[in-house]
């Protein structure tokens, strides 16, 4: 049994592949099939004279997405889809499919997401997915290189890392418990044991948006390092966010030409990215029309703004203190801000990272947990670190689905996740 994506390596010999139908057409005494076995896809020709009766008539019974076993010699041919063909000498029929929901035609949006577990097939879908599938193992071997150990954080949590209005809540044995929003606090838990740390997998937000950019359930990756400051966070986020688009454009070529997406808008981003403090990009906002006010955090429509002219992403930092979490690091050069960053994708996709320094001193970080309203008590553990050898480090969290989004040029989030999970959508 032969797979798809090894054709080359038996140019003239005979082979068997399995596979799901595509399409079929015939043109009188000569037939075609399409076949993808999840390696690749490939042509079989089938000739009347050439095959049985059973192979003939089997051809003549095939459905989109009926199981097939075909038979036949390998051939180099640069117009049949992948490159190669197969000169059939028989064709088996293993499971016929029912009518097929899906259909090259136009479907709307709820119908598709409806059938995803279908809909998952179709070439975009594919080539969307593989290269997910490239940016999260180039983010494993981007860290293993550098020395991170992965630690693996709870889903199940007591303490809330970003904003108590976002949170799924839930009962755990007669406790108040959430889903996590992030896995941050756990893994600087984790500093002072191997220093370069990061977590990766599943995050949850309840908020209730409905915007291209936004899911409810999402993957996100948060490195988290010793003794790095601001400065050296961000230098780490434009390696990290180059490293991720070089493999992309390395191992996913033809995948992001599936996807029609324009390669030459990603050839140049490599370190380092323009930088812009927070008060700046307000005072060019301002002269742009903009109404924001300083203190207020930057929306979807200002960071577009920022970056209509701008071809590279761009660090803006130095957030105001009330706009941003409560573990971030009090700026001392100016007390109103503290010391963080996002990241903005050009071409409209928004806020790939949020990072900063982490606040290291337990009195003013006590003091930001009071003034947010939330349980000490639920802290304390959080606290001991600062207790016990507290240390500067600094981490940042990337989204995937955005980051993915952006390399594939696809529009909406929703279509680089297998799954997705929406304010209106917990099905299939």
């Amino acid at each position: 049994m032969a797979e798809i994506r090894d054709l080359s390596k038996h140019v003239g010999e005979s082979v068997t592949v399995r596979g799901w139908v595509e399409s079929t057409r015939g043109h009188g005494k000569v037939a075609f099939v399409v076949v993808r076995d999840g390696t690749g896809i490939v042509q079989g020709v089938l000739v009347k004279s050439a095959v049985d009766e059973s192979s003939w008539a089997a051809h003549g019974t095939l459905t989109p997405e009926s199981l097939v076993a075909v038979t036949g010699r390998v051939k180099a041919e640069a117009r049949a889809p992948g490159g190669y063909e197969v000169e059939l000498s028989s064709l088996e029929l293993l499971a016929l499919a029912e009518p097929y929901p899906i259909q090259p035609k136009e479907h709307g949006v709820d119908f598709l997401l409806d059938n995803r577990h279908l809909w998952l097939r179709s070439s975009q879908q594919r080539a969307g997915l593989r290269v997910r599938a490239e940016v999260e193992q180039s983010i494993h071997d981007f860290f293993y290189q550098r020395d991170f150990v992965r630690i693996d954080s709870p889903i199940l949590t007591g303490s809330i890392g970003e904003h108590a209005g976002t949170l799924f809540e839930t009962d755990y044995f007669g406790e108040r418990a959430f889903l996590a929003q992030t896995g941050q606090l756990y893994i600087e838990a984790a500093c002072p044991a191997f220093r370069r740390v990061y977590c990766f997998g599943p995050t949850f937000r309840a908020e209730k948006s409905k915007t291209r950019r936004h899911l409810t359930e999402f993957w996100m990756v948060e490195p988290e390092v010793a003794f790095n400051d601001s400065a050296a966070n961000m230098r780490l986020q434009e390696d990290f966010v180059s490293y991720i688009v070089e493999r992309a454009l390395e191992r996913c070529r033809e995948e992001l030409k599936v996807l029609e997406r324009d390669t030459s808008k990603l050839e140049h981003v490599k370190p380092p990215f323009p930088r812009i403090s927070y008060t700046d990009a307000v005072t060019e906002l301002q002269a742009g029309g903009s109404e924001v006010k300083w203190g207020e955090d930057l929306g979807a429509p200002d960071e577009l703004k920022l970056m209509e002219t701008r071809d590279l992403p761009l660090f803006v930092h130095d957030y105001p203190k009330a706009a941003k979490a409560f573990y971030m690091k009090e700026n001392p050069a100016d007390p109103r801000t503290v010391l963080c960053d996002d990241l903005l994708a050009p071409e409209g996709y928004g806020e790939l990272i949020g990072g900063s320094q982490r606040e290291d001193d337990l009195d003013r970080l006590k003091s930001r947990i009071e003034a947010e309203g939330l349980p000490l008590d639920a802290y304390a553990w959080y606290l001991d670190l600062r207790r016990y050898g507290t240390f500067p480090h600094a981490g940042f969290g990337l989204g995937l689905e955005r980051t993915v989004a952006w390399i594939t040029g696809k529009h909406h989030i929703r279509e680089l996740i297998p799954f997705p999970r929406l304010m209106n959508r917990l099905y299939p």
